[in-house]
């Protein structure tokens, strides 16, 4: 399956306080180049990622961000009996005080000793970085599922784009072989001309040499080789677009020779039809080279 490079995909999770964000994408590139923003205390995660990026892609400028915060954390509440018995100590003492100079007060109740600072404590539970380590590191697959899915999604629309464009140049390849044969007899009958011509005012002309000359002259003006090698591009393309794997490279090789003989038509052209359809076959061919610049 046809793989794009341009990808996103963004998942988020939480555990033990923190929460978090992945955010990861991709554009275009000639390799495979990766680019990590994520928090540098949790120990081991950076290699693990881009581990497990290298080993899922193939090419492509990727950017990965992660984003983790610590949300609060209300921990357990305990009594502190230290603190306790010190709250006691100190409301006998006031009760004590208040009952010799006749002061009468209010029956103490637990909800007024819980109120004193101190008595209870909030223990907060430290979250292991191992623990969240192996929690990221799980989800990653998923995330990087998600992003493939996109670029072969993105890759499916690229498979239809270039498929159209084979057949657009395979159109005006054997539009090309056709105008290729109609101006046969009449470049045959030229060269004819063109010899009675020389032969009438050349005295002492060698005619087999100067045959020999315009022979030459009708061979670099032939286009089937040309031709032939353009239907052998556009079935090689074709099986490319077919292979599994990374083919980004060879279908932009591919279209460098696409452009060759292209450019090649339209010099020996020798026609305003031919080099229309050589014209047109460079456009189709530079717009077919622009889409390929997106497959992975």
């Amino acid at each position: 399956m046809l793989h794009s490079m341009t990808g996103f995909a963004a998942l988020k999770g939480e555990a033990d306080g923190y929460t978090w964000a992945w955010d990861l994408r991709s554009v275009n590139a000639k390799g495979l180049d990766i680019r990590l923003r994520m928090p540098d205390w949790i120990e081991g995660l950076e290699p693990a990622v881009r581990a497990a990026l290298s080993k899922a892609l193939g090419r492509g400028s990727v950017n990965l961000n992660l984003r983790v915060n610590k949300g609060e954390d209300q921990g357990t509440l305990s009594v502190s009996p230290t603190n306790l018995q010190a709250a006691i100590d100190a409301l006998q003492v006031v009760e004590s005080a208040a009952m010799e100079q006749g002061i009468a007060l209010q029956p103490s109740r637990a909800v007024d000793l819980m109120a004193v600072r101190g008595v209870l404590e909030t223990t907060v539970t430290q979250t292991d970085n191992k623990a969240l380590l192996s929690v990221l590191t799980a989800q990653l697959p998923s995330l990087i599922s998600s992003f493939i899915e996109m670029r072969e999604a993105e890759g499916q629309a690229l498979l239809e784009v270039l498929s159209e464009q084979l057949v657009q140049i395979e159109r005006l390849t054997v539009s090309a072989s056709e105008a290729a044969e109609a101006r046969r007899e009449a470049t045959a009958q030229t060269l004819k001309d063109n010899l009675a011509r020389v032969m009438e005012n050349t005295e002492g002309a060698d005619e087999a040499r100067v045959a020999q000359e315009l022979a030459m002259i009708a061979v670099k003006s032939d286009v089937m080789e040309e031709l032939d090698r353009l239907n052998a591009h556009v079935s090689a393309a074709r099986d490319l677009l077919q292979t599994e794997g990374p083919v980004g490279r060879k279908l932009d090789f591919l279209m460098q020779e696409f452009n060759r003989e292209a450019n090649t038509l339209c010099s020996k052209a020798q026609s305003v039809d031919l080099t229309r359809i050589g014209l047109d076959l460079k456009a189709v061919i530079d717009q077919m080279r622009e889409q390929v610049q997106n497959v992975e």
